[in-house]
């Protein structure tokens, strides 16, 4: 690495930290019901420490999306840095307003979260963050692209996980909102890993460059249906195959104390099987 590429590396690296500052800035405005540091130093809140975890690392994907690729000169990355990064991180928080509304929408996330310190509500936005981060990841990547396909995409992306929380719901013979506002950390979990599991297959299909809205949209329509194929596929393949002779539902839901390891077994197998799914294709 010469001395010019040294340069414009510690830019990029000053430009992504400005970014990630202004993200945290942005998120404590918009979350004005709490103090951070408060319920994460004086009340031990681990519920909203987990949660923003997910926000720090889904807009560290984000921002990621923005940075990576190739170099159109100092000055036009410059200027695709500070219009794609406030972008980033307003579809971040925008996600936020989302997942309340339309994928834990039975029960109020802030009053779980600041309230009650429910740990599994704060597994469950630690995933919807994650995932979005890297939606926006994928569809700030490859050419030709512009705003209206990052945000275009990212609305796509924001529908696939709604419809993901919809038909996970669907697929266990129980009620996820019931047992998460009920502090069962093992149902957010695993939850929470086909959620980012989802978004993976996702961020997958939105990558690469923008080759025209039929090619683009078919192709991300193809790994949202295969990625809600794949759910209740590798629910069965974790029963038999991980945890033979076991059933996850018993470990999570009919036992006095929820298996949390089985919850965590449960979201690897979604995890790693979208792994395998986009390094196959």
């Amino acid at each position: 690495m010469n001395i010019d590429n040294l340069l414009l590396a510690v830019i990029y690296l000053i430009c992504a930290c400005v970014l990630f500052l202004i993200g945290k800035i942005a998120h404590d405005g918009i979350n004005r019901s709490y103090k951070l540091n408060e319920e994460l130093v004086k009340k031990d809140n681990s519920a909203l420490a987990v949660a923003m975890v997910g926000y720090y690392l889904g807009l560290t994907l984000a921002i990621g999306g923005v940075i990576l690729g190739p170099s159109a000169g100092l000055t036009e990355d410059l200027i695709d840095i500070f219009i794609y990064g406030p972008l980033a991180i307003i579809l971040m928080n925008i996600s936020a307003v989302i997942n309340d509304r339309f994928i834990l929408f039975k029960f109020n996330n802030v009053k779980e979260l600041i309230e009650d310190q429910n740990v599994g509500t704060g597994v469950v936005e630690c995933a919807v963050y994650l995932a979005t981060g890297m939606i926006i990841f994928g569809s700030l990547s490859g050419e030709e692209g512009s705003v209206v396909t990052a945000i275009a995409f990212w609305g796509l992306g924001q529908v696939a996980l709604i419809l993901t929380g919809l038909l996970y719901n669907f697929i266990t013979p129980y009620d996820i909102h019931e047992h998460i506002e009920k502090d069962n950390v093992a149902v957010g979990v695993s939850f929470a890993g086909a959620l980012i599991a989802v978004g993976n297959i996702i961020r997958h299909g939105v990558s690469g460059d923008f080759i025209s809205w039929n090619e683009n949209l078919i192709t991300f329509v193809s790994f949202v249906v295969l990625g809600f194929v794949f759910l209740p596929i590798i629910r069965v393949l974790t029963d038999k195959i991980l945890l033979p002779g076991e059933k996850i539902t018993d470990e999570l839901i009919n036992q006095e104390k929820p298996n949390l390891g089985v919850a965590f077994i449960e979201a690897f197998s979604y995890i790693g099987a979208s792994f395998f799914i986009v390094w196959s294709l």
